[in-house]
This record gives structure tokens, sequence and C-alpha cells, in this order.
């Protein structure tokens, strides 16, 4: 499955080709007395030997699991994805679609077909395969990419999303160019408040329309027609697809709002089933057909609250809310077969757990550890299946502090657990990985306690000599957890103790320590992550002179906010920051949100919400070499907010850099070759402002 070769170069050391008097064998044993002992260091390269596992979907007998193995292809640079299919028994595995690339697959209710989507020859289509023979066929050749396949009970239908183009708006009719002209292309005209979005670029007029299909193929039939999007099609019964959107006529101006819907298939009728002012998401018809369990929570216009379960009748009458008082936000709900009990992911103090909730609210925890499936920066991310019968089985992702994401399966209380994969067997057990612990720290500013990780080098040895990376996550409102990263282990390849942590404002810790930054981001995560630093400082684990931070979004305001308030780190490196809350409430794609949620101002009127927590506000305090990144499609921390950061840094005479990397939106490291450059651009910044660097070596 490995794309790259694993020859490494040779050194010849003073052999002259030109001698061909020597034997062929001769010359063979010459030759290879010459190479080079394969490093065991974690260097660029590895990144594109790396596999891992994601979307594992067991079928419904259990017997079988198929999930997406992801490899890197270094030909063409890309995180490429295929189809492998596992015997749940016996562990043997096979690739189940060799000539198309995939990112998750679904099973028939009766277990006998499998759907997947792909690309053919720049083509997007459905592709239906037949277990039995491994045969598979195009369902249908698409206009756009399809998206959130589901099938209908029986099996006899899928319904899915995909994008319809609506009329441009134009205000004039462009003249028509004389015959052999160059004109410039007519205009753009945008008259929508979401005009560009991150990953999509600038919006073509249009919306995600619903659509169903014949399993045996044929034209795919429209059924939503709505002027903004539905999406998330599930099935209630034969003529009723249960569907999410926000219908309102300024639904641009509450970026979070959206109800579950009732589409009738016959008239194209739509009701409503919610109407609460808040997000209610992710239907989920029991298999009896009488409830929909479904996820949400009433709006207070916070920055951040957690998804709560709610449950329904399949008429939308009774709504109410399950498992209360439980502290954890519910993700990627699922019935068990007998309709008794609902399961859910939820963030757990780094890990991601899966639990089972009952009708009556009570939850119990079944697994730990499921993640993985982010492999640069140690993110919590992981996903689960669900088998059908008395004798239900659970697939998931298993995450590891020394590799990435396993195909795992335990049964439905959560026992008996078997890793069914073993995806770098070839290549990671020959490097030195590096070794992670967990500490815990109080804050100096509150007492409240901070969750953190050390990754340390080879060799390690607590001296007070090491350099530090502060490495500090995005989102603000995600969380980090001990699960293998690659951007970690090249930092500790090369030297450095690598520390990353989840400040207040985190999620997986209970709301009201997520909302411990709301109306104050950056505030008080400061003072966590400066207890975190002198914890390590304190083990003699690293020289407080040879300090660094770096961090990506909201790990980048946090940077860039950081050398505002102190001058105790060598180098910083803010990567894909927010600098300036005005211009992100103004033209970044969540613009809306960041006005609304965030900052809860209109910045023509109260400008000064804004710039007090803006590290552009602070420019003349920073003292500290900065290097500053940015993809240069990014429309999520738009490329203005890193030139704006860079350009007074100049202006203060500041020793500061500027990395725009080329065709990238706001996730950088999509790419192998640009986690790579990410990576080792930090480390030689890093490097120029290392004074002791040549003593430690």
């Amino acid at each position: 499955m490995k794309t790259t070769q694993k020859i490494r170069g040779t050194k010849h050391n003073g052999l002259i080709f030109g001698a061909l008097l020597l034997s062929a064998s001769l010359l063979s044993l010459s030759f290879s007395h010459a190479q080079d002992i394969p490093s065991k260091r974690f260097t660029a390269e590895r990144v594109f030997d790396l596999e891992y596992a994601t979307s594992p979907q067991i079928s419904p007998d259990g017997k079988h699991i198929v999930y997406v193995r992801h490899s890197m292809d270094i030909m063409k640079d890309l995180d490429k994805g295929s189809l492998w299919i596992i015997d749940t028994k016996s562990g043997e595995q096979r690739p189940l679609a060799p000539n198309f690339s995939a990112n998750s697959a679904s099973w028939s209710p009766d277990g006998s077909k499998i759907l997947f989507t792909t690309s053919n020859n720049g083509q997007s289509e459905i592709r239906l395969m037949y277990v039995d023979s491994g045969n598979s066929f195009s369902l249908a050749q698409l206009q756009a990419s399809p998206s959130n396949i589901s099938w209908s009970k029986d099996g006899s239908m899928i319904a899915f999303n995909m994008f319809v183009a609506s009329k441009t708006p134009s205000f004039a009719k462009p003249m028509s160019p004389p015959e052999g002209a160059k004109w410039n292309p007519p205009v753009n005209v945008i008259d929508n408040l979401v005009f560009r979005f991150d990953g999509a670029g600038y919006l073509k007029e249009g919306a995600n329309q619903v659509f169903t299909l014949p399993i045996g193929g044929g034209t795919p039939r429209q059924v939503s027609f709505e002027e903004t999007s539905l999406s998330n099609p599930e099935w209630l019964d034969p003529d009723t697809l249960l569907v999410t959107g926000n219908l309102a006529e300024d639904s641009n101006l509450d970026p979070i709002e959206s109800e579950i819907y009732a589409l009738k298939l016959s008239d194209f009728s739509i009701k409503a089933l919610t109407t609460r002012d808040g997000p209610d998401n992710s239907p989920v018809v029991s298999p009896d057909g009488k409830m929909i369990a479904y996820t949400g929570f009433d709006d207070k216009v916070m920055s951040y609250q957690q998804s709560d379960l709610y449950l329904m009748k399949r008429n939308g009458e009774e709504q109410k809310i399950l498992a209360e008082d439980f502290e954890g936000t519910f993700e990627s709900i699922s019935w068990t077969s007998d309709s008794k009990y609902i399961l859910a992911l939820t963030q757990d103090h780094g890990l991601l757990s899966l639990i089972k909730v009952s009708l009556s609210g009570k939850v119990s925890k079944l697994l730990s550890n499921i993640g993985g499936e982010s492999i640069g920066r140690p993110y919590a991310s992981g996903s689960y299946s669900v088998s059908a019968g008395r004798s239900a089985q659970i697939a998931y992702t298993k995450g590891f502090t020394t590799k990435p994401s396993e195909v795992a399966i335990a049964n439905i209380s959560g026992k008996k657990e078997r890793i069914l994969t073993d995806l770098n067997s070839d290549v990671l057990p020959y490097l030195d990985i590096a070794k992670v612990e967990e500490i815990k720290v109080k804050s100096s500013h509150d007492g409240l306690e901070i969750e953190a990780w050390v990754a340390f080098p080879p060799d390690f040895k607590a001296d007070a000599s090491y350099p530090m990376i502060l490495e500090i996550h995005g989102g603000p409102h995600t969380m980090y957890g001990p699960t293998f990263s690659a951007e970690v282990q090249r930092f500790a390849a090369e030297g450095y103790v690598t520390v990353w942590s989840n400040p207040r404002g985190s999620s997986g810790y209970g709301e009201d320590f997520a909302q411990g930054i709301d109306l104050n981001y950056p505030g008080y995560d400061y003072n966590d992550l400066m207890s975190v630093v002198d914890e390590v400082i304190a083990r003699k684990y690293v020289d407080p002179d040879r300090l660094f931070v770096t961090g990506g979004s909201g790990g980048g305001i946090l940077t860039a906010w950081i050398v505002t308030k102190t001058n105790r780190f060598a180098a910083a490196a803010s990567i894909k920051p927010v600098i300036n809350w005005m211009t992100m409430a103004l033209a970044g794609d969540i613009a809306q949100y960041v006005r609304r949620h965030w900052i809860r101002a209109d910045p023509w009127s109260n400008p000064e919400a804004f710039l007090k927590l803006s590290p552009i506000s602070y420019v003349d305090k920073i003292e500290t070499p900065t290097l500053v990144m940015v993809g240069e499609e990014d429309y999520r921390t738009p490329a203005w907010e890193a030139e704006q950061f860079y350009t007074a840094l100049k202006m203060n005479k500041v020793d500061t850099a500027l990395i725009r990397v080329p065709l990238s939106p706001h996730y950088i490291a999509s790419r192998p070759s640009r986690l790579i450059a990410k990576t080792d651009n930090i480390m030689a910044w890093f490097n120029m402002y290392d004074t002791k660097k040549d003593e430690s070596e």
C-alpha cells in the first residue's frame, strides 16, 4: 500500500566508476558496504510513509468492516483514501475497490451491497458494489459532488445532497464584444452575506438540494427546491425524508440556526418539526420508526454552547432533552438495533469516548481512546459504527500516542477490544518515536486545573538543557489529546521538547470550562498556557532561555497575543492567525458568527470591543522575533490578517518574515508537502534565535 520507495541514497566514497576492471560481484559488495544506515529519526520524508484509518463501517451482521485506508502519494502530493475490507473473525483484510479513491462507504440495510462516492476522470459518481462478487457499477454520473448519502429502510432507494446552481444576479446586460475582440470577462455581481468560504473559494449562486435515486441506478430526482441549503437527508418512511436547514428569509444573519424538517416526496411539501431559537441537527430515526433522536441547544448567543441530546416522536411531538446534567457534548449519534439506547461520541478530557444513553437519560461509558484521525496536529478526531442484533459489535478508530489511527472492534458493552490493523508496522517500529507524558497544572489566574502533554526527544534527560516548543491548538473551542501527531514527532526528532495543552476555552471539560473565554478571548487562557510552561521548566525538562511558541488559527492569535505580553520566548511563529477582530468580523467567511456570537457588538459603533482583544492593538509591545504564515487561499483567517501583523512588526523593526503557502486554504497541512514545509520552516526560524544551540550539541 505504501506509495514511497524505501530505498535510500548511497555514498560512493571515492569509488571510481571508470574502474570497471572490478568483477560485478566485487563491485556489488563494495557498493553495499558504502550505503548509509537509515536514520532512526522521524525525518521530513517520513511523512510520506504514514498510513492511517478513517470511517470504519461495520456490516449489519458484524462479519466485515469497510474502512478508508489513507496513504501519502509522493508523486501527486496527496493524502489518498482507498477502501479496504476486514473479516472481523480472522482479521484478514484486502483492498475492496483498488481502482477508485474514496472517503467513506456505507452498507445496504441487508449487508449485501456497499455504496461509495468517487471521481472518475474528473466526473463525480456514486458507485454500488455487490459484496458477493466484488463487482461495482456507477449508479449515476453527476454534475456536482454528492454528499450525505442515506439508504432507505428497505434498501431500494438512496437520498443524498448535491449542489444546484441558480441564476446569477445581474443589474445590467453586458455588451457583446465584436468578433475576435478580447474583452475583460463580465462582472460578477454578489448579493449574499456569505459569498466566499474557506476551502470553496468564491461561492457560486445556488444551494445544496436533496435528491433521490433508485438503487438500480438511473437519473437522480431532485426533491427540494429551496433558496437555501437543506442537508443530511434521513429516511423517516418511504415518502418522507428528514432534512436540516434554515429556511428563514434572513438565514445568513443567524449562522448557527437550523431546524429539522419533514420533506414529503410525493408533493415536495416541507413541515418544520422543530421551531426553537437555536440549532437542531443530526436527526436519526430509531430502528422501530417511532422516535427521532437529534442534537441541539437553545441559543443564548454565546461563543460556545455544547450540543445536547434530544428525543421526539416521529411527528415532532413530545420533544424532550435526555441526560440534561451530562457535562459533555453529544456528537455522531446512532441507535442500537433494539431502539432502546442511543450511542454518541463525546469529547472527554483530551480523548473521544463512546457513550450509551438510555431513553430515560442514564449515561454509561462504553469506550475511550477513540481517535487518531488527525495526522498533523494532535486533535481529537475519530469515528465509529455499530452492527445490528443482540450480539452487536462496535467498529471504531483507535488512537495511540505512538502511531496514527487503527481499526478496532469491541462488543456492544465496550469489552473484548481487538485491534484489527497495523498500518505502519513497516516504518514506525524502526524509528525513535517520541514518548508522551501527561501533566496537570493549576492556572496562575484562579487555580483551574489545566491538562497538558509533553513529548520528549530521543534519549531525553531532565537536565534543563533542551529547547521547548509550546504548540497551541486552534478553535478555540476544540481539544488536543495524547494522540499521534506528525508535527510533534518532527519537533521531537530535531531535539525539541514539545508541549501542548487544553487551556480554558477548550472543549471536552464541560460547558463552563469552554465558556471561560466568552467575551474574553484571548484572555486568561494566556495565564493557563504560561502556567504549563512554568511547570515544564520547574521539572527541569527545558532550558528557560530556549523557549519557543507556535500555534495555528486560534493558536495563531494566542501566539500573537503572547508576544505582546511577555518576552520570555526566544522566537515565535504565528500560523494563520486572527490579528484584528474588526477586519475578521467584516471580511472572514464566518464574519457574522464572529460579530454576533464572539464579540456581540458592531465594529462600526463599538470598535473598542474588537480592538481590545486584537493583537494589532499591542504591536508596539512586541520585541520577540515572530514569523507569520498563512495560506494564500485561506478565507477563515484571511491572508490580510497575517499581512497586517507582518507589516506592523516591520514598521516597528521587529525581526519577522511572512510565509504565504500557495494554493492553500485554512488547513495548511492538507497536503503532505505543506505539512513538511510548515514544520520545517517553523523549526528553521526558531533555530535562528536559539543562542544556546551550539552549546547543547
